[in-house]
């Protein structure tokens, strides 16, 4: 605490003179694809255009370095391509629409497949590369007023060190204020994105969260995320989280308790299972099942088995369906493992007769779940919190916006870099979901860019099912989207 309060301090002093600048207004927009991993096309003036059209004002560029590299050598800079991002910044001018370049895939670090050779974080080399090329960035567009274009330094640090962190962003702000002391730089945070990046607090730079919680939502069915949610998202969100652990993940090893009373028959289905594991069924307080899971390459009731050498396991994704009867009027169900490391849960439904309720899993590492209770098979939420129904606004609210209020308490800057659910999450849930975090961003005064203009998270051209596109310009466009977008 004594640590933080000094950087605190130390950034509300440096932050007056190293980041004098500040848009007068929320950026609302959206990511443009162009460059992005792999992808070097030439930026899109319609897109602009469009943008403009409907009232937003902000659009971040998140880039793969090596699409305006030569022939692979990373220390030379090819103009032809640079040209292109001229274009961008320059139709951000033409449009009164801010521009923010994003080293997406910056010289020596990436989220993205396949993994840079060299690590910006601890290989000087690398950070020697990065700093020629955001100094490149900073004198090209030394005479850009700072009102049109920003930077954000790199994309979503993962497992980064705070002082890792803080060596190579001290680095890269230096050269790039060597240029422009007026410009603005943004950070992401830590954890890809989702938590605030305090150590940088005395370089007076803005930072960016991320609008992606939970998974469940924002990345159903998404063919990047290994292994992905399966659970029909819902929101407001489940209140119980997956996986189960055993005894040898203490402190984790808690079980999922339910109060009741609750009567008929109980359904679990299993996700991925880690190694041979006991799934136990308690009934007030005695033992009613002992459900082995033993997933085995090749064998059925398994998929996507992985031999895990490094622990002499295996790991593979359940499809049966564990079933038990209970007793008449449990007054308090518990699940645990047993025995093993750890379990996943799909879903768990509990029926009587005709009458049927679910509870679905949201897959959070290293999370237990509090006590919950049944309220009922006529509840519109049969699984709650012990401690009450859980709005979505509560939800993202305790998840999202809480880590950050020490650095915004800070002074600094704060904006919502990428948010979006892919294109599986059913439409209404996706509506819902993006209203509850969009009313709370333009209650806290946070801007935001959505991932993407175009494409699976995008207003157009998303390939939704449910969605009954609206064709604007030989594109299909989800114009309940753009709505509620610009509602925000």
């Amino acid at each position: 605490m004594k640590r933080l309060l000094l950087l605190i301090a130390l950034g509300c002093a440096l932050n007056a003179a190293a980041e004098p600048w500040r848009p007068t207004e929320r950026w609302r927009g959206f990511n443009l694809l162009e460059m992005f991993n792999g992808r070097y096309e030439p930026f899109k003036e319609d897109d602009f255009r469009w943008m403009k059209e409907w009232g937003f004002n902000f659009v971040r560029l998140p880039m793969d370095y090596r699409g305006w590299i030569k022939n692979g050598d990373w220390e030379q800079l090819d103009e032809a391509r640079l040209a292109w991002i001229d274009d961008a910044v320059r139709l951000g001018q033409k449009y009164g629409i801010h521009v923010q370049v994003c080293f997406h895939r910056a010289p020596g670090y990436t989220v993205a497949q396949p993994p840079e050779p060299r690590n910006l974080f601890t290989d000087p080399e690398a950070l020697r590369v990065c700093a020629l090329h955001w100094g490149a960035f900073a004198k090209r567009y030394k005479a850009v007023p700072p009102k049109d274009l920003s930077f954000n330094l790199f994309n979503e640090p993962a497992n980064v060190e705070d002082d890792a962190y803080l060596k190579v962003a001290t680095e890269l702000v230096r050269v790039i204020r060597a240029e422009n002391p007026d410009r603005m730089v943004m950070a992401d945070g830590v954890s890809w994105g989702s938590k605030p990046a305090k150590s940088l607090i005395p370089l007076g730079v803005a930072q960016a969260t991320r609008g992606y919680t939970p998974m469940s939502i924002s990345h159903y069915k998404a063919s990047w995320i290994n292994p992905p949610p399966t659970a029909t998202p819902t929101w407001p969100p489940t209140p119980a989280v997956t996986p189960l652990y055993g005894e040898h993940k203490a402190p984790w090893n808690i079980p999922l308790v339910i109060d009741g009373p609750m009567r008929g028959t109980l359904a679990i289905r299993p996700g991925r299972v880690s190694g041979k594991v006991t799934l136990r069924i308690e009934a007030d307080g005695k033992t009613v099942a002992d459900h082995v899971l033993d997933p085995k390459v090749g064998a059925d009731g398994w998929e996507n088995a992985e031999h895990k050498p490094e622990w002499n396991m295996t790991q593979a994704d359940c499809t049966s369906t564990l079933t038990t009867p209970l007793p008449a009027n449990v007054r308090r169900l518990q699940i645990s493992i047993a025995q093993g490391d750890w379990a996943a849960l799909r879903d768990l439904t509990l029926t009587d007769g005709a009458k049927a309720a679910t509870l679905t899993f949201e897959n959070q590492w290293g999370k237990t779940n509090p006590p919950l209770r049944f309220a009922g098979f006529d509840a519109k939420a049969p699984f709650q919190p012990a401690t009450g129904a859980l709005t979505g606004a509560d939800f993202l609210q305790r998840e999202t916006l809480a880590p950050w209020q020490e650095v915004v308490d800070a002074g600094i800057f704060v904006m919502v870099g990428e948010f979006g659910a892919h294109s599986h999450t059913p439409h209404d849930v996706t509506l819902a979901w993006l209203e509850d975090n969009l009313a709370l961003w333009k209650k806290q005064g946070w801007g935001w860019a959505l991932w993407n203009f175009r494409g699976s998270f995008g207003i157009m051209d998303s390939n939704r099912q449910d969605v009954d596109y609206e064709t604007f310009n030989g594109r299909k466009l989800d114009r309940k989207m753009l709505e509620l977008l610009r509602r925000y």
